[in-house]
């Protein structure tokens, strides 16, 4: 269970100046606990303080940011539970999705220690034409300096993981902002950090109210801005953020193709997990289903299948796969989105059902593309499902977004699998499983509104270094 207050991190040292934050178990909506929330002037300080720790933090030897990183991972393993269960109250994760996260967020440090040893140069000969005969060079990257990273409230553990584990990787001191719904794993975060030997001012980690959170964008002392969360925020932080450094891993409405002669009973299976697993509050949940008219109704009679077998309920049942919403404004505002596409002509599937913060997992069909719950990120339990004549029809329709995250394509049909690759205007294509796969080592992120930048650790690490070269001029150093 949670203790009833935490503090935050400042400077590497846990600080409790108030216990302003009220952390609510989604499940039952009482008080679980009560966390210390900053203010500008701690922001503030926190970045002067990375100011000063980079001076150190960029010297450190490889072996030495390894070990604090293996050292998260061994304590992470230690408490694995603890932190799952902590997952499973704060955010109204299923237990064992929480377990599932807690093991993710393992490997995204582990993988962190090890690229962490690994940030290679090169040698580059210049002498491409006569004017640059005798020269030559060698290059190598260099941590950019001080980093603000934003974190969303969906996965509180490991989307701090892949902001802060390639930081420590690198040599960046940084400043986090957890999501005020969700800040209790990325407390115990900063708990087991503050064990190693990182120089002081190396981490803060501060959650804080929207409005005191304003130097994290517009300070120019920060050399980068990570942020994870809803494009309509993101993009107008990029917009202040000023000559820093700034990647987005924003949202989506992911679009899932069924080909035709595809395994149904496997995509089906695999469809029901990508669109509802968390409820559906995933940026690469599947919302959009899209099936060849041959296999169109029977794919639909397999998902009210299994759909009508999804438990909902307690998050610690080890049986719940659907929990509350993170709120029930967001179950209302689903709610609302339902309404008016079933005003606007299409029909339920299954499901459409609310009841307080939990909500049915939903299929509507008949949608037009201009419904929210279509063109717009749900951000729930809900999908639409539409049918397709042609390939190329299928990789138009998926096309026909503002986002690009992810797509995923279940195809027999190699020259599909290539064509899908080649075409969908996304930042992955995930063949023969949902969009909502991401193994936490691959390049991860988003095209068109869905972003800017790759997270997945070595790809955040070359966005938190940047490349300096050296370069020679050998004609007359010898005698």
């Amino acid at each position: 269970m949670l203790r009833e207050t935490y503090p935050y991190y400042l400077a590497n040292q846990a600080v409790q100046p108030n216990t302003d934050l009220v952390v609510s178990n989604k499940y039952t909506g009482e008080t679980a606990c009560r966390v210390a929330q900053a203010d500008e002037g701690a922001i503030g300080a926190a970045i002067g303080a990375a100011v000063s720790a980079f001076e150190q933090t960029r010297k450190l030897p490889a072996h030495r940011r390894k070990s604090v990183l293996d050292h998260v991972a061994a304590r992470v393993t230690e408490r694995q539970e603890e932190l799952a269960e902590a997952l499973c109250i704060e955010a109204g994760k299923p237990i064992r999705d929480s377990r599932g996260e807690v093991t993710r967020l393992i490997d995204t440090f582990r993988v962190a220690a090890e690229e962490s040893t690994r940030i290679y140069g090169e040698y580059m000969p210049l002498d491409i034409s006569p004017r640059a005969e005798g020269y030559e060079a060698v290059w190598r990257r260099f941590p950019v300096g001080p980093c603000s990273f934003i974190s969303p409230f969906n996965f509180p553990l490991n989307l701090v993981a892949h902001k802060i584990a390639p930081a420590i990787a690198v040599g960046c001191p940084f400043v986090l902002k957890p999501a005020s719904w969700t800040p209790v794993g990325a407390i115990l975060l900063g708990e087991i950090l503050a064990e190693t030997d990182l120089p002081e001012g190396a981490f803060s980690i501060l959650p804080c109210p929207r409005r005191d959170a304003d130097l994290l964008t517009t300070d120019d002392r920060l050399k980068l801005l990570s942020f994870t969360g809803s494009p309509e925020v993101g993009w107008a932080l990029k917009s202040r953020a000023g000559k820093k450094k700034v990647t987005l891993e924003l949202g989506g409405n992911a679009a899932c193709i069924v080909d035709e002669g595809a395994d149904l009973e496997y995509a089906a299976d695999r469809i029901v997990f990508g669109a509802f697993y968390q409820s559906g509050q995933s940026c690469i949940s599947v919302q959009r289903i899209i099936a060849h008219d041959s296999v169109y109704e029977h794919l639909k009679q397999l998902l009210i299948e299994r759909i009508g077998k999804l438990k909902a309920g307690d998050p610690m049942a080890e049986d719940t796969f659907l929990g509350p919403m993170i709120s029930l404004g967001d179950a209302e505002r689903v709610e609302t989105w339902i309404g008016e596409a079933i005003d606007g002509g299409a029909r339920v599937v299954c499901g459409g059902q609310r009841s307080g913060a939990f909500f049915d997992a939903t299929v509507l069909e008949d949608v037009e593309r201009h419904m929210k719950v279509s063109c717009v990120e749900a951000f729930g339990p809900v999908a639409t499902i539409q049918p397709f004549l042609g390939f190329r029809q299928a990789i138009a329709i998926a096309n026909d977004s503002v986002y690009g995250l992810q797509a995923g394509v279940f195809t027999k049909n190699l020259d599909h699998a290539h064509y899908a690759f080649g075409e969908l205007d996304v930042g992955g294509v995930v063949i023969n499983d949902v969009p909502s796969i991401r193994v936490d080592s691959m390049p991860y992120g988003g095209v068109k509104d869905s972003g800017l930048g790759r997270e997945g650790v070595r790809f955040a690490m070359e966005d938190m270094t940047e490349v300096r070269i050296m370069v020679m001029n050998r004609v007359g150093l010898l005698p």
